[in-house]
């Protein structure tokens, strides 16, 4: 049998609390490293010297993606990654670990002075939690930008992705440019926490992704009228949160009729106008994200929604109005790399199981131009997103070895 590497648990342990610091909040627990932000900045450059102390060739580019690069050929590279900026209040797994872990496959292979065929690339992509609606960093990467795209790219809060970049001193052309070519990547593998309850309850320690949902994000506007509390009789309103309660509680018929086992649909943030405890809300502005492994299925559960948003407007005498921000499609992942990573998971003798990813990832883009897939780790009562996000070491160890001797089976094809 071939031979078995090993990670050190031990520095993945302290890079990762060390990532932690950028954005800890001693209040909450959560970690507020939205992307492009200067925390996240912060982080970046702390990175970038963590890459250059073991010799590799280090850079940023246009689109604030990290890129150290092992090896001196300037042959195609197999690449390992993943993103470093986390959501608002987020945990500390989430993304960091596969860039860590892809640091701790580099030591050891220096360390062990294991000889490699290609060279090796450790991305730390930029903006994938998709503050500007996007996966920004590894659509960069992957050439699937649009000028157009950053010229209307904004934040829920109105915040444009253009600007932002500004100051902190980027170049949106510089986005533009596609860093890999079809020809110059061999592979594409993230190591990622699972961010739900399906490895832990399966009792699983490694999950092996087969296919990555797609994902829909809207906001809407239900539009009423706003009015005394008091005053207004409950059966003269024109009151929009009723019209969002009444949609909410029709998700899950929507998904029966429109969707799969696979599908979501989630209202993820909500805010009543003008918003005082004694006023009828007159606007509910709201997020809805929907996700399925389907695209047909996807665009009925869209047109699901849309039907009954009408209804429930007629229905309490409201206007609704929504804008799609993004759209991106399920991605399928390669079955050749889904083999190899069967393969080690089974020399290991780990307990695994194939899966869908419902959560969106930057394997997503990726998987476009060259094989791709994902090793997913166990999260401990499938929480993610949270301070309370976390994964057990011996299950971080576990998917670190899956990435690493994955990632010399591929070098040697």
């Amino acid at each position: 049998m071939t031979k078995i590497y090993n990670v050190n648990l031990d520095r993945i342990e302290n890079d990762l609390f060390d990532l932690k610091k950028f954005g800890y909040c001693q209040k909450d627990k959560g970690i507020y490293r939205q992307g492009l932000t200067q925390t996240d900045m912060d982080a970046r450059h702390w990175l970038m010297e963590q890459f250059k102390k073991q010799g590799l060739t280090t850079c940023m580019d246009g689109a604030a993606n990290i890129i150290g690069r092992f090896g001196d050929s300037d042959g195609p590279a197999i690449v390992i990654g993943s993103h470093l900026d986390a959501a608002p209040c987020g945990g500390m797994f989430d993304g960091t670990l596969g860039v860590i872990a892809g640091l701790e496959c580099v030591r050891v292979i220096i360390e062990q002075q294991i000889g490699v065929q290609h060279p090796i690339e450790i991305v730390a992509t930029s903006e994938e939690e998709g503050r500007f609606g996007g996966m920004f960093g590894s659509q960069s990467l992957t050439g699937h930008l649009t000028a157009d795209w950053i010229e209307k790219a904004c934040s829920v809060e109105g915040e444009s992705l253009k600007e932002t970049m500004q100051k902190l001193g980027l170049n949106t052309k510089d986005a533009l440019n596609e860093r890999y070519s079809r020809d110059s990547i061999i592979a594409f593998l993230e190591l990622h926490i699972e961010q739900g309850p399906v490895l832990e309850n399966k009792e699983k320690s490694i999950g092996i992704v087969e296919n990555i949902s797609g994902v829909f994000k809207w906001l809407i506007k239900l539009i009423g009228k706003a009015g005394h509390a008091g005053t207004a009789p409950m059966d003269m309103r024109s009151d929009a949160f009723m019209g969002l309660a009444d949609f909410a509680h029709e998700l899950s018929r929507i998904i029966d009729e429109e969707g799969s086992d696979k599908s979501r649909l989630t209202i993820g943030q909500v805010d009543l106008k003008p918003g005082s405890a004694h006023t009828i809300p007159g606007e509910a502005h709201f997020t809805l994200v929907g996700r399925d492994v389907d695209e047909e299925i996807m665009r009925n559960l869209s047109a699901g929604c849309r039907k009954v948003l009408s209804a429930i407007a007629r229905k309490h005498r409201l206007m609704f109005e929504f804008e799609e921000k993004s759209w991106l499609p399920p991605q399928p992942c390669s079955p050749e790399i889904v083999s190899i990573l069967e393969e080690t998971v089974r020399k290991m003798e780990f307990e695994y199981m194939l899966m869908p990813s419902g959560a969106g990832h930057d394997t997503q883009f990726f998987a476009k131009i060259t094989p791709s897939s994902m090793i997913f780790v166990p999260s401990v009562n499938g929480i993610s997103h949270a301070p309370d996000e976390w994964t057990h070491w011996t299950d971080v160890e576990k998917g670190a070895n899956v990435l690493l001797n994955s990632l010399l089976k591929i070098d040697s094809l």
